[in-house]
Formats: C-alpha cells, sequence, structure tokens
C-alpha cells in the first residue's frame, strides 16, 4: 500500500521498509515469483526509506539468498524471509546506536 503524500510530509525519510528482493530489480507483489521466472541465481531482501513511489526509495542495505535449483516462489520467499528479517533488526540497531545520512541516492549507516 502507498503512502499518501500527508504521511510522507509528516514522516518522510524516517519511514523504512522491506522488501522481498534486490531492488531495484523485481518491484511489487511477486518479487521471488519474478526473481524465479527471470532464472536469477541471487534473490533476496532490501530495506529502503519509503517514499512515493513503488520500492523506489533509497536503499539502507541489502541481503542475498541464493536461489536453490528446485525452488519454489514459496521456498525462496521463506528463505528470504529468515534474512530480511536478521538484516531489519541488525541494521535498524545500528541505525539507532550509529545514525545515518542520505545523500542523493546513496545512505551511509554510522560513521
Amino acid at each position: 500500500k502507498l503512502c499518501g503524500p500527508r504521511f510522507l510530509a509528516a514522516f518522510g525519510g524516517r519511514y523504512l521498509n522491506t522488501h522481498n528482493s534486490l531492488l531495484p530489480s523485481f518491484a511489487g507483489i511477486h518479487g521471488p515469483a519474478d526473481a524465479l521466472a527471470h532464472g536469477v541465481k541471487l534473490a533476496g531482501a532490501t530495506l529502503f526509506v519509503v517514499d512515493e513511489g513503488v520500492d523506489t526509495g533509497v536503499i539502507l542495505a541489502q541481503v542475498a539468498v541464493p536461489v536453490e535449483f528446485d525452488d519454489d516462489a514459496d521456498s525462496l520467499t521463506e528463505r528470504i524471509k529468515v534474512a530480511e528479517r536478521a538484516q531489519l533488526v541488525s541494521v535498524v540497531g545500528q541505525m539507532a546506536r550509529e545514525g545515518w545520512t542520505i545523500e542523493g541516492r546513496r545512505a551511509r549507516i554510522g560513521q
């Protein structure tokens, strides 16, 4: 669900989301299935700052998940979820402890 302009005006730059692909590839709701359909060897998860687009915000962190030959969308999605959750806890914790900056499309976490 997209955030409206009033929400982004109030919280823009401070609202984070995760996505179950290595953005900007495979945005939208079918990331793992789209990755499988394209035959990629690495899938993964992206932590990003929400903006007015669909999965288009500044990327804070990414984690790769290997695609197994016999994966289907469900098995790949479940493995991505494990990596995605660990990334979220680790990176948001680091952001809280060390801060972060954004310059254009690039983010720096910590010093």
